[in-house]
């Protein structure tokens, strides 16, 4: 910490057009309330800001394709992340928004005064225009054929089909996804920040005065520097936002790239009205904890907006994190491939704190990790549970069953008492050492390594045989333990808030300061409360559930990607009326012996009572389909198909994964009635 005397902690704002996933929390929103937690604990002053980024295209996409409005879809998102947060334990001094009243006064006012202070470059450029709908177009509402490849169906910005990006302009044939007009190619003004006049600065900002930053940050960072930095729009012609405050401007608002940043003083304001010290003030040292895929943001183009304005401090680091997969895939909200925050909460209530300790152990720190359910249920059953869980349970269960709870006297120490107590204040500062760099896997790893010495303690002094001989040496024994318990409450508190509470409570004690770890927590002759489980096992069925859920997204995916087979050449009406198709009732079904598809079906056509030996036993037992009403073509030649002729074809409709289902009447229909 050193010379600053308050900390402002902000962490990205997620875009509220969707749920938060794992992916998320893992990277941004776990971490940053690890370390908040942990600065409160040790009774640093802290400011820990959050909150939801409201404005952009996908928003307006979202709420045209579900009719209703832009609010709408804010509203509904901001609401359920800000719900997930608190239940998650995530906390957030504010959780606010982009579309507050302070929000849209105070961007405005930033931009206004970069604006008249000359900092932005006007420009004019060509941009398509919908004459129908009266605006222009967001690269997002063109659509057209690729140039590279071909697909029809490519947007202004990127090819989904190939992944090549795009300009509008490059589009064959683009046409308006809100009118399907034709777009005319017309002028707009727009002001843009000059990122190539901080050039200079910010390489020595960064490259030369922070080279303590993450190698994944201080990388990406001197690659974009090396690259040379372009003019960016800091606006855009769209309803959704904040209006850009210039005379003739009417149409435009704010690029939310621009007003999101912002997003973070705004909330702070709306926090306190001490706001300025916050930001303004050298002593306050800001953290932005954000995923990899905003770095640039941060550490370029919000910090260069700061310098432009003038009067606000800069970000002294900015851990960011790279990405987490889920079951070897990467994490897509558009392909549902995700574990969602408020359907985990729903899933295992009441283990929100398996969650927090499983995402920071397989922390994607400096490279992507991989999350799955079968390491999720592993760590915590074999850690958790039989480690932290299984020391605390013994060491509270001991202590009532020989002394009533009250916690025993200390006597003499034995030179192994003297080496564990040795080690509590070694493994309390490689916590804090691996805190303050942000090694937040590693500090978990050394605060279980308490769990493990109290476990290991106890198995090696085996009180529970000792006390037929030497009391005096049990309470001895139980003294230590419910020393490491009330210790491990501390330390695993900013990982594991929801279980240090409970044990607190099982302890029977008040919050204890960080400092006042490694003393005797726990007086003597202190009445403890009757302990219950720290954790429970996590069963298989529970796991297979959610990969079931996972299988099922991935199957719908396929089924969705899968491409009609086209249509075959035209028949003649003559050659189709040659069909006799006829509505037939199945009066019986058999399994065909010794094969895996077949079954034997005895149809009533109406005409005749004829068997049918059809490929479906896949997908129907015989039992469900007797009584069935069927599509049956009756004029077929008859086949012999393993000794049983066959005469007739019963129509089946195929799903793209080959899946077959009866084409029938929607009601019933006398057997033998004509399908025409």
């Amino acid at each position: 910490m050193g010379h600053f005397k308050r900390n402002l902690i902000t962490t990205a704002l997620p875009y509220a057009n969707g749920p938060v996933h794992i992916g998320h929390l893992a990277g941004v929103y776990v971490p940053a309330d690890i370390y908040v937690r942990y600065l409160r604990a040790k009774g640093e002053e802290v400011a820990f800001i959050g909150g939801s980024d409201e404005h952009g295209v996908p928003i307006t996409i979202k709420a045209q394709k579900e009719g209703v409005t832009p609010q709408d879809i804010v509203d509904r998102y901001h609401n359920l992340i800000k719900k997930s947060f608190e239940e998650f334990g995530i906390s957030f001094d504010i959780y606010s928004r982009t579309s507050s009243k302070t929000h849209h006064e105070l961007s405005s006012a930033f931009f206004k005064k970069l604006y008249e202070e000359g900092k932005f470059i006007e420009k004019t450029s060509l941009q398509f225009y919908d004459e129908k709908a009266g605006q222009f177009l967001a690269d997002r509402y063109i659509i057209g054929k690729c140039p590279i490849c071909g697909n029809e169906r490519a947007y202004g910005d990127q090819c989904e089909a190939c992944g090549t990006s795009l300009n509008a302009t490059d589009l064959i044939n683009p046409v308006s996804a809100i009118t399907g007009n034709t777009p005319e190619l017309k002028e707009t003004k727009h002001w843009y920040l000059p990122l190539d006049q901080y050039e200079d600065w910010l390489k020595k900002w960064i490259l030369e005065d922070h080279k303590e930053w993450k190698s994944n940050v201080y990388g990406q960072c001197k690659s974009w520097l090396d690259n040379g930095l372009q003019a960016r729009a800091v606006t855009r012609d769209l309803d959704w936002g904040v209006p850009v405050p210039v005379e003739g401007a009417e149409g435009k608002v704010l690029y939310v790239w621009f007003d999101a940043p912002i997003g973070y003083i705004s909330a702070t304001k709306d926090l306190t009205p001490d706001w300025e010290k916050y930001w303004k003030d050298k002593d306050t040292r800001m953290i932005h904890f954000i995923g990899k895929d905003n770095i640039v943001f941060h550490c370029i183009i919000f910090p260069a907006m700061l310098k432009a304005e003038g009067s606000y401090i800069l970000p002294d680091n900015v851990p960011a994190n790279e990405f987490l997969n889920l079951e070897g895939d990467k994490i897509s909200t558009s392909r549902n491939w995700a574990v969602w925050l408020h359907e985990y909460l729903r899933d295992f209530e009441g283990k929100q704190d398996v969650l927090r300790y499983v995402l920071t152990a397989n922390a994607p720190e400096t490279k992507d990790n991989d999350f799955t359910w079968k390491d999720f249920q592993t760590r915590n059953n074999s850690e958790l549970v039989a480690i932290y869980g299984n020391f605390i349970n013994r060491a509270l269960v001991l202590t009532h069953k020989y002394f009533e709870g009250v916690v025993p006297e200390r006597g003499e120490l034995t030179d192994y008492d003297r080496e564990v107590m040795a080690e509590i204040p070694q493994i309390i500062e490689k916590v804090e050492k691996n805190l303050d760099n942000f090694h937040f896997r590693e500090a978990l790893k050394e605060c279980m390594g308490l769990a493990r010495l109290g476990n290991k303690y106890l198995a090696d002094t085996e009180p529970w045989k000792l006390i037929k001989t030497d009391e005096s040496r049990v309470k001895t024994i139980l003294n230590i333990c419910i020393q490491i318990a009330a210790d491990l409450s501390v330390l695993s508190e900013p990982f594991m808030p929801f279980s240090a509470a409970k044990l607190r409570g099982f302890l029977n004690i008040a919050p204890v300061a960080w400092e006042s770890m490694g003393a005797d927590v726990v007086p003597a002759g202190h009445r403890i409360k009757e302990a219950g489980l720290l954790f429970d096992k996590i069963e298989d069925e529970e796991i297979q559930k959610q990969i079931d859920k996972l299988l099922a997204t991935k199957k719908a995916n396929e089924l969705a990607s899968v491409k009609v087979t086209p249509a075959k050449e035209n028949i003649s009406f003559e050659d189709f009326q040659k069909m006799d198709i006829r509505v037939g009732k199945i009066v019986a079904a058999e399994k065909v012996a010794k094969t895996k598809k077949l079954l034997k079906l005895t149809i009533d056509t109406g005409i005749d009572t004829r068997t049918v030996v059809s490929g479906i036993a896949e997908y129907y037992t015989p039992e469900e389909i007797i009584g069935r009403q069927v599509s049956i073509l009756v004029n077929l030649e008859p086949k012999n198909l393993k000794g049983i002729e066959s005469q007739g074809m019963i129509l089946m409709a195929a799903n793209a994964d080959g899946a077959l289902s009866f084409v029938s009447p929607d009601k019933e229909i006398k057997p033998g009635s004509e399908i025409r």
